[in-house]
């Protein structure tokens, strides 16, 4: 019989798989490696994990027997029934608080559901979300472990380890129950998606507005990323601006302008509409990938349609400055969005999320990181309770300071015919929230005339009314509902 020595197994031995294993092992964990192709197994112990303590599993079973219990399994497969399938295999070799955990992008619907069927036969399930791709595994990820809150105790020594640390603190924490781990990374996932379209919003301008050269527009991202837009994304788009291929020539204007997306960005989208909770930018940002995947429709649009013919001629240096005023402004408002998401998800779902926490866990590791995110992590520290990021102190300030270059970019931009889906909407969102009434009382009164679908009066809330508008309908309204 194998002697149980692993002090955690892991299933699939793709990169990210084979990086965290050599993360785990560095750290002085025991792993017990394993993945359906087995003939990988033989290889990435003789190669990769070559004079280290990793050792090779054969089979689920074998797996399972070189486990120390409670039994630790993280598996980084495909999302969907590749997970239901493992979660299938383990199962008659595993025994009562033994512990799976999900380490692939699953949707946290599915998370949701493995909890509850795998609490029922005795088992502990984990959902977590893993960010900062291939060396983030290897030198240490973003995790955003939920689910059974049992397990926390058995992998938390572990995941901690193993996390990126910012100023000694573990980006790893628990995020909260059933499916909120990978709430969370989906919604990391979507926020990633706004910051990147907003950054690409602003390299459109600086080129085709200001006019600069990339090796200038290099220069001011440089700049950028020493101020309040600090960030891993503003880095490495500083490093890619100025890349040059072997012909000395700029490798990133050669690309295909066709965005690809691997789901997550929709997935917060949809949770969006279905909580009722309206996170505009990111649904924007997903749009303007779709809008750029339909190439060959704009290169015909563009012989056909036209647009403004301007040159810009104001102060092109005060004019980057509230560019860089636009992108930060309109950066506050995806992740006040963002946060929104969370509370009406941990409210509808009873879900007790520790939104500071998260903010922590994002500071490090994964593809958001940012300075910034410290800021976040202060207004929740500050007030746990906080309704949205926009009426913390810091972040009021910052929105009023960075207001009128906001408006005048956007403006500039309409202009000269330059698309910034991101940036406009998340104006149009602060527009919206801020004032105190909206035109949607016409809407009230449109769809009561059409569809008697009722009112209420300011004065009134909670009273539905109905008006016989024309003198020929009834007084039968239909019912209310949430829509």
């Amino acid at each position: 019989m194998a002697e149980a020595v692993g002090d955690i197994g892991l299933i699939g031995l793709a990169v990210m798989g084979q990086n965290l294993i050599l993360n785990m092992n560095d750290h002085g964990f025991v792993v017990v490696a394993y993945n359906r192709t087995v003939e990988k197994v033989d290889h990435f112990l003789a190669n990769e994990a070559k004079g280290t303590k990793i050792i090779g599993a054969h089979s689920v079973e074998e797996l399972c027997k070189k486990l120390k219990r409670p039994r630790r399994i993280v598996f980084l497969v495909k999302a969907g029934s590749a997970v239901d399938d493992f979660i299938k295999q383990l199962e008659p070799f595993l025994e009562k608080g033994d512990i799976i955990i999900d380490g692939g992008n699953s949707e946290y619907t599915d998370s949701r559901r493995r909890t509850k069927e795998l609490e029922a036969k005795g088992l502990l399930f984990v959902g977590c979300g893993v960010s900062g791709g291939e060396e983030g595994a290897r030198y240490g990820p973003s995790m955003m472990p939920g689910g059974s809150v049992a397990a926390w105790p058995y992998i938390k020594p572990i995941f901690q380890a193993i996390a990126a640390k910012v100023d000694g603190e573990p980006c790893c924490d628990w995020v909260g129950e059933d499916g909120a781990g990978h709430f969370v990374k989906m919604v990391h996932n979507g926020i990633e998606y706004g910051d990147m379209q907003l950054i690409a919003e602003a390299y459109h301008i600086l080129r085709d507005v200001v006019g600069l050269t990339n090796d200038e527009m290099s220069q001011v991202l440089a700049k950028w990323n020493k101020g309040v837009l600090d960030s891993f994304l503003i880095e490495i788009t500083s490093e890619i601006l100025k890349y040059k291929d072997e012909k000395g020539e700029y490798l990133v204007e050669k690309i295909r302008d066709t965005a690809g997306q691997k789901g997550t960005g929709k997935w917060t989208a949809v949770a969006a509409l279905e909580f009722g909770i309206p996170v505009t930018l990111i649904g924007e940002a997903v749009f303007a990938r779709c809008l750029s995947s339909l190439k060959d429709e704009r290169v015909n649009a563009s012989k056909h349609l036209t647009g403004p013919k301007l040159k810009f001629t104001g102060d092109k240096q005060k004019f980057i400055d509230q560019i860089s005023q636009a992108l930060y402004a309109s950066k506050i408002i995806s992740y006040a969005q963002g946060f929104m998401l969370f509370r009406e998800a941990a409210k509808q779902l009873n879900w007790k999320l520790n939104n500071g926490g998260i903010a922590l866990m994002w500071r490090g590791g994964c593809i958001i990181r940012s300075a910034f995110l410290g800021d976040i992590k202060k207004a929740f520290d500050k007030n746990e309770n906080l309704s949205n990021l926009l009426l913390d102190d810091f972040f009021k300030k910052a929105i009023n300071d960075s207001q009128a270059g906001w408006r005048d970019v956007v403006a500039t931009a309409v202009q000269h015919g330059i698309p910034v889906p991101a940036m406009s909407s998340a104006l149009s969102f602060y527009d919206g929230f801020r004032l105190e009434r909206l035109p949607a009382n016409l809407l009230q009164a449109q769809r009561d005339y059409f569809g008697a679908h009722t009112y209420e009066l300011l004065d009134a809330p909670g009273k539905f009314l109905h008006t016989n508008w024309t003198g020929r309908g009834g007084n039968v309204s239909s019912s209310t509902y949430q829509a």
